[in-house]
């Protein structure tokens, strides 16, 4: 490394050490000073996976690494609303345990590769939050799971699309059709593939998202969502 690079890695840590210094972090689950995620709140959110039920009807599994309350719910809260961008490495190690978990429950189809295809996100709320956390928290579940698992960013949501927020079922449902959209990617290898999003309402955007890729040819097999509402 370069004198320079020395600096550089020096000033930056004082940077972040003064930072910390004027706000302090805390654990985004149960509010422990001194880091994003603490090992009680890590060990909390690591349980059975849980098949839901969505109100949209979906035709294949769709499972939740948990239930949307406690430190889950306020740690995905504060990846997406706060822009706690650190907060996708804890976050998707608990989808990839859960993909874990479902592999050894025999719940996903055994296949040379697992291909990760995260839910789409408005472009003007991944822009508002400094990025996509579900893309964010796949590749980290990708990652976790090891070489024979990839993400594959193929769907995207059209500009007129609303905020789900305070919709019920029919209206997200009416909100989604034909606006959820198949990126041009190449044609996936043999293998598994799994749609995963962060919180499951009413179950709209995975059953838009599935009719879309199944449309194009890309056999879904499960839905993994880390939170169920």
């Amino acid at each position: 490394m370069s004198a320079t690079s020395d600096l550089y890695a020096t000033l930056r840590q004082i940077v972040v050490d003064g930072a910390d210094l004027a706000l302090p972090r805390r654990c985004a689950g149960c509010g422990a000073q001194g880091q994003d995620w603490c090992v009680r709140c890590a060990r909390a959110t690591h349980d059975a996976p849980v098949e839901l039920r969505p109100r949209v009807p979906i035709d294949i599994p769709v499972w939740a690494a948990g239930r949307y309350r406690g430190p889950l719910r306020r740690g995905i809260l504060d990846l997406k609303e706060h822009q706690r961008r650190g907060l996708a490495e804890p976050l998707g190690a608990v989808l990839g345990s859960a993909l874990i978990t479902l592999a050894r429950w025999g719940e996903l189809p055994d296949a040379p590769r697992l291909h990760l295809v995260p839910a789409p996100t408005r472009t003007l709320a991944a822009r508002r939050r400094g990025g996509d956390p579900v893309t964010a928290m796949t590749r980290v579940a990708a990652r976790r799971i090891g070489p024979r698992a990839g993400v594959i960013s193929a769907l995207v949501t059209a500009p007129t699309t609303r905020d789900s927020a305070g919709l019920d079922a029919r209206d997200r449902r009416d909100n989604l059709r034909g606006r959820i959209r198949l990126r041009r990617i190449d044609p996936l290898p043999a293998g598994t593939t799994v749609l995963v999003d962060d919180v499951l309402t009413t179950g709209a955007t995975a059953a838009e998202s599935v009719r879309v890729l199944r449309a194009h040819g890309i056999d879904v097999a499960a839905v993994l969502v880390l939170a169920g509402a």
